[in-house]
Parts: structure tokens; sequence; C-alpha cells
């Protein structure tokens, strides 16, 4: 796909901004947002970006309206730069995939660059060690557009093989029971010993001390879990990790250990 560039009057960005803090966002995206005559997303997502704003034109939306905010930033782009704003990275449920089929349908040409963000997984995972070394997968539990008896399919799947599952969406006032049925997918095939990182809000605003428990312990904490919380349930190999008596986080091993003392 041709990006949008400095010689152009007219293409797309569609720019994820990882957690939403500056100091997380890529180079790229804060380029991208600079050249942006027109500047659209969700309002939660534009707030911290405010000092990027100032002289464009912005769109402000609410969540519900994706496929709304695509089409307004299409038409835009017809004439103008235009940014469009993904919380994390635009390509892991974010705003690239429905804005590349609302293109598609559109019939319209124009240039498009997609700048990647850090993903909720990353953010979670620097914060609590190494558990994602390896193979891993990333699961939402939110059936709003997928349905529940897929979601538990896909929990069947990557739990099965022991990798390490980042679990995203996990409990909300709508669905408070999801996480708990994802739990129960991981009991089928992980021990109670298995360690689990429960993060909210990472590298956000807000974010609280991350907790460290395992699968057989998780009801303990399951009343702190909601949208803003991502949670990494260790693989078959995970441990947790300590420095003396602390408990720190959490470590996939990648194998090195079987190929060097240390």
């Amino acid at each position: 796909m041709p990006s949008p560039d400095e010689r152009q009057t007219n293409g797309l960005w569609i720019v994820g901004v990882g957690p939403g803090r500056m100091d997380y966002m890529t180079g790229r995206a804060i380029d991208a947002i600079s050249r942006a005559d027109y500047v659209i997303g969700n309002d939660s997502y534009l707030e911290p970006l405010r000092p990027l704003l100032a002289g464009k034109q912005v769109i402000r939306s609410s969540m519900g309206k994706e496929v709304e905010r695509a089409r307004k930033a299409i038409e835009l782009a017809r004439s103008h730069v235009v940014a469009i704003i993904s919380g994390g990275d635009a390509g892991v449920y974010g705003m690239a995939g429905i804005v590349l089929e609302v293109l598609e349908h559109s019939g319209a040409t124009i240039p498009v660059e997609i700048v990647p963000g850090v993903t909720a997984a990353n953010a979670g995972a620097s914060l609590v060690g190494s558990p994602l070394s390896g193979d891993f997968a990333v699961i939402s539990l939110s059936d709003l557009l997928t349905p529940l008896e897929v979601i538990e399919k896909r929990l069947d799947a990557v739990f099965s093989v022991g990798i390490p599952v980042v679990i995203y969406n996990p409990r909300s006032h709508g669905r408070p029971h999801n996480f708990a049925l994802a739990v129960g997918h991981a009991r089928k095939y992980y021990p109670a010993t298995v360690p689990v990182a429960v993060i909210k809000n990472a590298l956000r605003e807000g974010q609280a001390d991350p907790v460290i428990t395992t699968l057989g312990e998780i009801e303990s904490v399951i009343g702190e879990i909601d949208m803003h919380t991502t949670v990494i349930i260790g693989g078959d190999e995970s441990r947790i990790w300590r420095m003396g008596n602390d408990v720190k986080g959490i470590i996939t091993p990648r194998g090195y250990h079987h190929k060097y003392v240390y």
C-alpha cells in the first residue's frame, strides 16, 4: 500500500497509539499525527494526545461507532491527510481491519499506512517479567462480535497446546461470567500451580500494581478484574520469577537452560 508522505495532499494513517501515553508511542505515530489535517478517534484515546492536536481538525467519537468513524476518515482522506487513532496496535483488535474493509467496499483509491503500536499483551508482559518469551496466544472474551461458543473452542485449542494465553476484555458488567468460563477451560489442561498475572491499566494512567497469583487461586482476585485488565495465564513451562524472597513476576523459559548452565 502506498503511504502518505509530506508531498501528498491526501491519504490515511491508521495509527496505533499504544497504551495512550506519548512516551510509549512510536516516532512514526507521532509523525503521522503531526502531518495530519484531521485526527479522528475515540475521545478516550484522543485526550492523552492533546499536545499533538493543536491547529488540527479533531473529530471525536465514542465506543460502538467504529464503522461510522472509518467511513468519515475515508471520506475526508480523499482530499485531506487524515489520522484515525486506534488504542494499542491498530491491527490487534484495533481499527485497521474495520478501516480496510470499509475502504475496500468504498471503491476509493487513497494512500494508506498502518502505524503499529504497543498492544496490551506487550504492555502487560513488560510489567511482570517475561511471560511471553516464546509462542503465546491472545484471546478476547468479548462476545459482542464473536459468538461465545466460538471463543470457547479457541480457548480449548490454545490451552491444549500448553502455551501462555493473554486474555483481553476479561470481565465486564454485561458479561461477568466469561472470565470464570475461561478459567474453567484453562483448568482442563493446566495444573493449579500455573502462574497468572493480573495487570490493570498497563502503562496507562491509573496503573495498579500487578498481581501475581496462580490458576488455583485466581478466584481471590477475580473481583479486581475488569475491562481495563489484561490477564496473562502462563503455559506449562512458565514459573514464578523471584528476587530473593520477593515475587517479581513470571518467566516462561525459551529453552536456553537446556543448552547453557547459568
